[in-house]
């Protein structure tokens, strides 16, 4: 790539060049032909005012105008009678065409090459009368000499034009790829599984957007399987408690089996839909995108804690109890609502002693909903730590997923232990 990009830079400059130097080269040309034919044409006019007293009176020049002695005005200067004998200065012998023409006085300027010069004749006139024809030349060789300096001048800077172009583009070719291959070596190490890797910033808006996209791909994908993770890690918590209901139930089976053994399994298949309902739960909080919050049925939520409480908290001979004291409504997802009680049921059964009482009520705007057992006191400990043990078993879950809905998690009391659910109250409907 950068040597893709330094040739078309190099190509594109050189391309610039050559349209730019075509021109100026024929204009240079052209430019030297004119001074020339100016400088040749002014030293035959001031060699003409000084002979032409001398060819008016019929006599044969002595002086001429001396040369200036700058490169412009370097050439020959010749006087030439009207019968083409050179009769003063330099130049052939006889005049050529250039001065044959001129002293038919029939223009006022004649120039054209003789041999290998430039010449300009220019007449002296004497009323009707060509006294005599004064010629100014400069060797070709000289305005060649001029034209080919020029040239490589031109050329000359056109090849520094070109290898300053050639230096940039490897310059800003460094710049420009560079970037773009710590960016690539940076999604190579995202498709790797490295969802720390963060690209570097090149000062260049464009490649910085691509690595703003980048990072930020990154870390989305990093946050979504974190989450994953751990929610896999905790839900998993929530698959034991239809599980160990199920258990207790099969084996109190076994321990009676005078009982009705018809029973015991209606009851396996009771907890086997409650577990069939946990994972639907579970699967459809893992999804990031959930259903717009509907009203909160509180009391299915309540009958459905009323059958799980009974039948893990059965077999070991402790009772439950649901209480119900004017709850408002409330807007939240139920399967949220349903894991998190089942959370907070599980710890009471697994952790606690006694009666455990689940108690549905009104705390200003805000559904609560405790759940309390007669359990020792948990004095400083803390439920939700991330690594928990005891009563903290699922309670991050359970916390994470409150929060999810609007709500909060917390002990509201050590001793007796009670977890108290807030949601946010439902609006009352506007009156018609």
């Amino acid at each position: 790539m950068r040597r893709r990009i330094t040739s078309l830079t190099v190509l594109a400059a050189l391309v610039a060049t050559v349209l730019f130097a075509l021109p100026l080269g024929i204009a240079v040309w052209q430019y030297y032909h004119d001074d020339t034919k100016s400088d040749l044409e002014r030293a035959a006019d001031a060699a003409a005012l000084v002979v032409a007293p001398d060819l008016n009176a019929g006599r044969a020049p002595v002086v001429l105008p001396r040369a200036e002695e700058d490169d412009e005005a370097e050439g020959e200067v010749g006087v030439y009678g009207p019968d083409g004998r050179l009769l003063a200065g330099h130049g052939p012998a006889v005049g050529g065409p250039v001065e044959q023409q001129a002293a038919k006085a029939a223009v006022d300027v004649v120039i054209g090459r003789e041999g290998d010069d430039m010449a300009l004749a220019v007449p002296v006139i004497s009323g009707a009368r060509v006294t005599g024809v004064v010629r100014a030349a400069l060797p070709l060789s000289q305005l060649r000499l001029r034209i080919m300096l020029t040239w490589l001048a031109m050329g000359g800077l056109a090849v520094a034009t070109t290898g300053v172009s050639w230096l940039m583009a490897r310059r800003y070719t460094q710049r420009l790829v560079r970037p773009m291959e710590e960016l690539a070596d940076a999604a190579e190490r995202l498709g790797e599984g490295d969802f720390t890797v963060r690209s570097p910033r090149a000062g260049i808006a464009e490649i910085d957007q691509v690595g703003d996209a980048l990072d930020a791909t990154a870390a989305r994908i990093g946050e979504t399987l974190e989450r994953e993770r751990a929610f896999s890690a905790e839900a998993s918590h929530q698959l034991r408690t239809p599980l160990t209901g199920l258990r207790l139930q099969l084996e109190a089976a076994l321990e009676t089996p005078e009982a009705d053994p018809y029973a015991a399994i209606r009851a396996g298949i009771a907890s086997a839909d409650r577990l069939e309902r946990t994972i639907e739960d579970l699967l459809a909080l893992g999804r990031e995108r959930r259903a717009p919050r509907a009203e909160l049925d509180l009391g299915a939520i309540l009958d459905e804690v009323r059958q799980s409480g009974e039948a893990l908290l059965g077999p070991q001979g402790r009772a439950l109890r649901i209480l119900r004291e004017d709850p408002p409504a409330a807007h939240a997802a139920a399967a949220a609502v349903r894991q998190v009680l089942g959370v907070l049921l599980d710890n009471a059964v697994t952790h606690g002693r006694g009666t455990v009482t689940v108690l549905a009520r009104d705390a200003g705007d805000t559904l609560a909903i405790d759940v309390a057992d007669e359990g020792p006191d948990l004095g400083e400990t803390d439920p939700f730590a991330t690594a928990p043990t005891g009563h903290g078993i699922g309670l991050p879950l359970a916390r994470s997923l409150a929060e999810a809905e609007g709500g909060r998690l917390r002990l509201s009391r050590p001793d007796p232990p009670t977890f108290t659910l807030l949601l946010p109250a439902a609006e009352p409907p506007d009156p018609p």
